[in-house]
């Protein structure tokens, strides 16, 4: 039974393209028995577990398998069944791809963990899915995390053959100067950041396809089978959430109106809040609220994920200041909470700092106040609490 996963698996792993060593993979604790990956569609989980078998196992060696629940012969045998079979074979490490295509998955990945204890399984799932809270049974067992899209920082390494580590919100506030001398020698920032706007965020650019039409193609997904599947929404509510998403994106960064949305899309408010939340899991959208606020509270702004979405949806108008905000609360949002500060522009990190994304080209306007911090894009270089944008994109 196993041959012909095997044949697949070392396929895929001799053939994985993989240029990139994500920064995830030196985060994860590979220690333990349950890992689970999210993310959103596109950013290359499967790469990621297929890049972690070459990396620790080679294309032959078979105590390690990649399994991708897409395939039907699940249909009939359940991961436990197969978690046996491979464990009797002297398997150790199971990957398995797409966990949630398979029923009752949390409860057959918790009868593995209890019947074997030598094996270990690395799952991936979407971004959508809430492990702990949504499956009682892997609580306390699994560890989760989330793989996000290149950051600018992964974006620019792969484009000028640069091993450029992270650094941390507090070198970059104290040490941003001297960390730009570090970098600004071996690569141009400018050179390589609009081209990251527009469609540096997911893998998928290096294949040689139509961007656009894959992003596209991509966020249909999040929608069809992220959140109608994973979420167990009828299929004929899925038009009013495509319709939502649209009308959230073309109205731009600001504070929605939830009551015109909800006449728009013909359906409570309290459904609309929900959706939104949704289109929030799926990393279609950024929901920024007033400081000490949360869902179900109504958000202060509602901004698209990344910057790469405002291109795909026509007919945006994309201007500078929407875009580098975005880039800016996507940047920090994967280990810091942005909400709205109470001027246009500005937002609050992590309750106590303030920081106002700001054009470098229009110094005259801009009266900096010593109590923020100022993301500065149209430019390399910065100094005391002014600090060029594009180093936030260092951040992970």
């Amino acid at each position: 039974m196993e041959e012909a996963f095997f044949r697949t698996h070392t396929y895929l792993v001799e053939h994985t393209n993989a240029p990139v060593r994500r920064y995830l993979m030196d985060e994860i604790d590979w220690n333990d028995r349950l890992i689970g990956i999210k993310g959103t569609r596109g950013v290359g989980k499967t790469t990621f577990l297929l890049q972690y078998a070459r990396e620790m196992f080679g294309a032959h060696d078979r105590s390690c398998l990649y399994v991708n629940m897409n395939n039907f012969f699940f249909q009939g045998m359940g991961i436990t069944e197969f978690a046996e079979d491979f464990v009797n074979n002297g398997g150790r490490v199971l990957l398995i791809d797409q966990v949630f295509k398979q029923p009752d998955w949390s409860k057959e990945l918790r009868r593995c963990y209890d019947r074997f204890p030598d094996l270990k399984i690395v799952f991936t799932g979407s971004s959508v899915m809430r492990l702990k809270e949504e499956n009682p049974e892997l609580n306390g067992i699994v560890k989760s995390y989330n793989l996000r899209g290149f950051s600018f920082r992964e974006y620019i390494n792969l484009q000028t053959g640069n091993a450029f580590r992270p650094y941390t919100l507090d070198e970059i506030l104290h040490d941003h100067e001297h960390i730009i001398k570090q970098i600004l020698p071996k690569a141009s920032p400018t050179q390589h950041f609009h081209d990251y706007i527009h469609h540096g965020f997911y893998p998928f650019f290096l294949e040689h396809r139509n961007f656009s039409e894959n992003l596209l193609k991509t966020m249909n997904m999040m929608t069809e089978v992220d959140i109608l599947l994973i979420k167990q929404i009828e299929l004929k509510y899925l038009t009013k959430i495509k319709k939502l998403f649209y009308l959230l994106a073309v109205d731009g960064p600001k504070a929605p109106n939830i009551s015109n949305l909800a006449d728009e899309i013909q359906t409570s408010r309290a459904t609309v809040m929900n959706y939104i939340k949704y289109l929030a899991d799926a990393r279609l959208i950024n929901i920024i609220y007033p400081v000490g606020e949360e869902f179900p509270k109504k958000p202060a702004k509602v901004m698209m994920h990344n910057s790469n979405l405002m291109y795909a949806i026509y007919p945006i108008v994309t201007h500078d200041q929407e875009l580098m905000e975005t880039f800016f609360v996507n940047s920090l949002w994967k280990d810091h909470l942005v909400n709205q500060a109470n001027k246009e522009h500005c937002f609050m990190v992590d309750g106590n700092l303030k920081f106002r994304v700001c054009d470098a080209k229009s110094e005259h306007k801009i009266r900096y106040a010593p109590d923020t911090l100022y993301a500065r894009y149209h430019t390399e270089v910065g100094k005391d609490n002014q600090i060029p944008l594009w180093l936030f994109g260092f951040l992970y």
